[in-house]
């Protein structure tokens, strides 16, 4: 059918069909007979929040679709349905469809075709048959937008290539960059705006995206967004674009290229540091399963970047992983490896290289063994205890308390462990372990939480520990002997050394050290709360709620 199947309806009709009650002359409703369900498909909506709606009141927007012929549809028990459509947007109000269709297994559908880019729709049906008319449905509406979105690319961080103006930051730094995107109206219609964008850094653009899919961001007032970006290798960039309007409409992929220069101040080797900023930083997953990098200096929970939980060992998200990081195996640096042993095979404990300030894409993890090994005190070898596990599934818990002090190679961080009760530390050989120490035999550790916070301002080395049934919070010293090791004798107690209360799994489920997150030199403690909020302290007092983990 064409839209210009019935251009108006004159006198009485016309005046009925306004006032929604299309009645034939010498007819009546048709008893038992109902149109119900009014839908247009596609569904009209809003690309930006995702919400979908048929606008069948007077109160809801409108909106939108990014085709010129959708389907209406209805749910009908009469065997003809007749519908009507309005142009909203021309004079006078034109009425551009009356007609009728017949209904097959309870659903009647009319297709339509041409309607006009920027105009808005309203659309009613009736249950209709030889002997009359029902009852119409209620009207509804929906807005068409047929135009792409345009869109460009600016940054005073990183200005683009050729333009003759010096970068201002450094390859490794965060910069910003501003979209700014067109929907242009036509001539007597409306456009949906610019919902949001997707991007890529040095990479392809995905296809069949939305506005919550991953690297998007969405547009604010006046179509514009500003996004953070950190471009991880010196040189010459391409950050490439796409807007989406509200209507679903996919505009042009736009590049954007530009130069980062080698940075080469040099940079601090903070312990607990991931981004290479000299900034420790907090590792939680966010909702969806990605690892979420938040520095310990932050103001709110925003983090400033995430590692996307497809890179977790089992690609399934970070949620259920115990990852670890307070120094590295390579000669890179400044940033933590991370350490990860994955809930679905405790078994296995990855080591994830950071070569990129945080950015551990394109790369396989490796594996670090446990060791067979076990030594005393002094580094000579011992038999391990009876109940000593072969594998890191005996450990029921596992914390990263530092580097090996005076090492001249990069080394993995030396490891604690609770297993059956016991303390065991791990020394390492480069990417593996090597040996297990047992530093705490006796007493019963397995109603702590060890936290490791890493060295204070004098490098000497302090291992937490939080007892569950209490809430008080322990600090143990740990310092550096003269055959590299580590002393762990103040552990022989784990009711010893209490430093603050008030730290219970009620309050605090989950609590953690992100090392020296103030820059004060002394070791900071954070906690997560019931309600996912994130708290960081200085030290293990004045805590300061940062807000709700995303």
């Amino acid at each position: 059918m064409t839209l210009r199947h019935a251009r108006r309806l004159g006198g009485v009709t016309a005046a009925a069909l306004a006032a929604g009650l299309l009645v034939a002359p010498g007819a009546a409703a048709v008893p038992g007979t109902a149109v119900t369900d009014p839908k247009a498909l596609p569904a009209p909506g809003f690309a930006a929040t995702g919400l979908h709606t048929d606008a069948c009141d007077d109160t809801t927007a409108p909106g939108w679709l990014g085709v010129a012929n959708p389907a209406l549809t209805v749910t009908a028990t009469s065997a003809q349905v007749r519908f009507a459509v309005w142009d909203d947007s021309t004079p006078g109000r034109d009425q551009i469809v009356d007609t009728t269709t017949d209904t097959s297994a309870g659903t009647a559908k009319l297709p339509t075709s041409g309607l006009a880019d920027g105009h808005s729709y309203s659309w009613k049906a009736w249950s209709a048959d030889s002997s009359g008319t029902g009852e119409p449905t209620a009207t509804c509406h929906f807005r068409v937008d047929l135009t792409r979105p345009g869109l460009s690319v600016s940054s005073t961080d990183f200005p683009e290539s050729g333009s003759g103006t010096a970068p201002g930051k450094y390859a490794g730094e965060n910069g910003v960059f501003t979209l700014k995107g067109t929907d242009a109206a036509p001539a007597g219609g409306a456009a949906s705006g610019v919902a949001c964008y997707q991007y890529v850094l040095n990479g392809t653009l995905g296809v069949g995206w939305d506005c919550a899919s991953a690297h998007t961001v969405k547009a604010g007032a006046g179509g514009s967004a500003a996004l953070t970006l950190k471009p991880k290798d010196w040189g010459t960039n391409v950050l490439t674009v796409q807007a989406m309007d509200n209507a679903g409409n996919v505009g042009q992929p736009t590049t954007y290229t530009f130069y980062a220069p080698w940075d080469s101040r040099p940079k601090p080797a903070a312990p607990g540091d991931v981004n290479g900023d000299g900034v420790p930083d907090i590792l939680l997953p966010d909702a969806q399963g990605n690892l979420q990098i938040i520095s310990a200096g932050a103001t709110d929970t925003t983090p400033s970047s995430t590692i996307p939980g497809a890179l977790a060992p089992l690609r399934a998200g970070w949620q259920d992983d115990l990852v670890l990081h307070r120094g590295w195996a390579n000669t890179h640096g400044p940033g933590d490896d991370l350490l990860v042993r994955p809930k679905g095979n405790p078994q296995f404990l990855y080591v994830y290289a950071n070569g990129h300030q945080g950015d551990f894409s394109g790369q396989n993890p490796t594996l670090a063994g446990k060791p067979s090994q076990c030594i005393d005190s002094a580094g000579e070898s011992i038999t391990c205890p009876g109940d000593y596990a072969a594998d890191w599934s005996g450990a029921d818990q596992l914390v990263p308390v530092g580097g090996r002090f005076g090492a001249a190679r990069p080394s993995l961080p030396v490891l604690v462990s609770v297993e059956h009760g016991k303390l065991y530390a791990y020394v390492d050989s480069s990417r593996s372990y090597v040996a297990a120490q047992p530093i705490a035999t006796t007493g019963d550790w397995s109603g702590y939480d060890l936290i490791a916070p890493g060295a204070d301002a004098a490098d000497n080395l302090i291992l937490w520990a939080r007892d569950r049934a209490t809430g008080d919070l322990h600090a143990y010293p740990v310092s550096k002997k003269s055959n590299g090791l580590l002393d762990f004798s103040a552990l022989a107690d784990p009711k010893a050394n209490v430093v603050a209360t008030g730290f219970t799994t009620t309050a605090y489920p989950t609590l953690g050290s992100s090392g020296d997150g103030d820059g004060d030199g002394t070791p900071d403690l954070w906690a997560v709360t019931a309600d996912r909020h994130l708290v960081t302290f200085s030290g293990w007092s004045a805590p300061k709620d940062l807000g709700a983990l995303r």
